[in-house]
């Protein structure tokens, strides 16, 4: 079809500037020139649209019904994240609900519930990112709101800790992944300039859930017991499914050209590989998971290293709340900041924060007051919303808007085993030796050099942006000289007299 177009663009050129045959020679030098130029525009392929040239036209409102699904995807961080990083507070009724006193790996055993749901969240996405192409953000992310709120409300009949792997740790977790990710893609359909913003904004719902939801717990599971509030829960949840039906499609769907006309898009759109290109997404992809080994650990482990150390009735929750306070103020403050730094040296900023998240892990033994590991606390939630919310900004600037949905979504899900692994092996070490010490010195170490391999990132871009910018003269240089060539020979054909035709 496209070459057929191109013939029927030809010969109408030519019907239009080329006069009858016997009146030819008559034709004067200008008209020859102009018939000459007009050849070898035909033969350059400019008139023929890129395949992204609608997508790039497109006009984003940057408001309007954006802002109600900001706030929908608000919510979906809030109630998705708020019971992730909350798990510390279900990790001590878990312990004595399920546990026994002889049970040497209890902890060990304990804290597989929490990790294999955080890890189940992140592994899914690359499935997830593919029914987000093919089926839209509004349906994927109402359906997984419903998987996840009878996963949460089939937890709460669960007796042991056998079936808990289960209900909270796969279908819960799984239905929480199916929810997240659209409310992440759905945004860039209606923001660009303000994409940074927006972004922190909808983060900065994790932070708050962070803040409150410590509270709320501890006085539910005082007052109710465990399984009631996870019933509490799943009201939650239940809001997060009707706040998927206002997100909305605004970009352009992408279409497949299939001679079969099937409505099935082709392999290469289902598994796009076209992200694996860039040598810079590649980097990323690979640092990312490397510095988060140690990342959730204090969100498990935290609560019962401060019992053991200064006491059972130390206010604990203080902590996870000054963790949400600061870092819901950094996602707020991040966000706006990285509108302002230009292309891949946003990775900068996540640089800074693993650094200084690293660091503050380690820190955590060396606190003996409890004020010391509140300065930790608010340092660390800081920079962990630095690092939270410029994630889809970063997958934007390497892999543009038509491949950042599995962008972001094969980097979730190989996010998924360092954050499954790493505190299982923080609650075996304090099995094994008697305290969270060691536990918390190893966390600090991979978002140190993880921070250290993202730091390649902009280099690798720069270079890559070069070279195309050369091969882009070349091939300027070469169709500059293409054009003189044939303008010197239509110019010596002139002369001799010879027919142009």
């Amino acid at each position: 079809m496209t070459e057929g177009t191109n013939m029927l663009e030809g010969d109408t050129a030519d019907k239009g500037e080329v006069p009858a045959g016997e009146h030819a020679e008559e034709k004067r030098p200008e008209e020859e020139e102009k018939k000459e130029n007009g050849d070898s525009k035909v033969s350059v392929p400019e008139q023929t649209p890129a395949p992204g040239a609608e997508e790039d036209e497109f006009v984003h409102p940057e408001g309007g019904w954006g802002w109600v699904v900001m706030l929908s995807s608000m919510w979906c961080n809030g109630s998705v994240f708020g019971i992730q990083n909350a798990f510390g507070i279900l990790f001590l009724s878990l312990l004595r609900e399920f546990g026994s006193e002889h049970d040497e790996d209890l902890r060990f055993r304990t804290a597989w519930v929490g990790s294999l749901s955080m890890g189940m969240i992140f592994f899914c996405s690359p499935i997830v990112s593919i029914f987000t192409d093919a089926l839209g953000c509004r349906i994927t992310a109402v359906g997984g709101a419903a998987v996840g709120l009878v996963g949460l409300l089939a937890s709460s009949f669960v007796k042991s800790l056998g079936p808990m792997y289960f209900t909270y740790g796969i279908v819960f977790a799984c239905g929480c992944s199916f929810a997240y990710q659209p409310s992440l893609v759905i945004l860039g359909h209606y923001f660009k300039k303000r994409l940074g913003l927006v972004n922190g904004i909808v983060t900065a719902g994790s932070s708050i859930f962070t803040i409150t939801l410590p509270f709320v717990l501890s006085g539910l599971l005082e007052k109710v017991g465990l399984q009631n509030t996870m019933r509490v829960l799943c009201i939650l949840m239940f809001v997060l499914m009707l706040a998927g039906f206002t997100y909305k499609p605004l970009l352009p769907v992408k279409t497949s050209n299939t001679r079969t006309g099937s409505k099935c898009p082709p392999m290469s759109q289902i598994f796009n590989t076209n992200i694996w290109k860039s040598l810079g997404y590649r980097i990323w992809a690979f640092g990312i998971p490397a510095a988060l080994y140690g990342y959730f650990v204090p969100y498990v482990h935290l609560m019962k290293h401060v019992e053991e150390r200064f006491g059972a009735d130390t206010n604990k929750e203080v902590l996870l709340m000054c963790i949400g306070i600061t870092s819901c103020v950094g996602r707020l403050i991040f966000g706006r900041v990285a509108d302002y730094v230009n292309g891949v040296n946003k990775v900068f900023l996540q640089v800074t924060s693993f650094f200084v998240i690293g660091l503050m892990s380690m820190m955590i033994p060396l606190c003996n007051i409890f004020g010391g590991l509140i300065a930790v606390c608010l340092l660390m939630g800081l920079f962990d919303g630095c690092f939270i919310c410029i994630m889809a900004p970063i997958a934007f600037e390497l892999v543009g808007s038509k491949d950042v949905s599995q962008a972001i979504g094969f980097l979730l899900g190989l996010m998924s085993v360092p954050m499954t692994v790493g505190p299982p092996i923080a609650g075996f070490l304090r099995d094994r030796l008697g305290s969270y010490d060691v536990a918390f010195y190893l966390a600090g170490i991979p978002p140190i050099f993880g921070g250290a391999v993202l730091c390649l990132i902009p280099w690798v871009e720069a270079r890559r942006k070069r070279k195309e910018k050369e091969a882009l003269s070349r091939d300027q240089d070469v169709s500059q000289k293409m054009v003189e060539h044939e303008k010197a020979q239509g110019d010596a054909q002139y002369k001799t007299g010879e027919s142009v035709l």
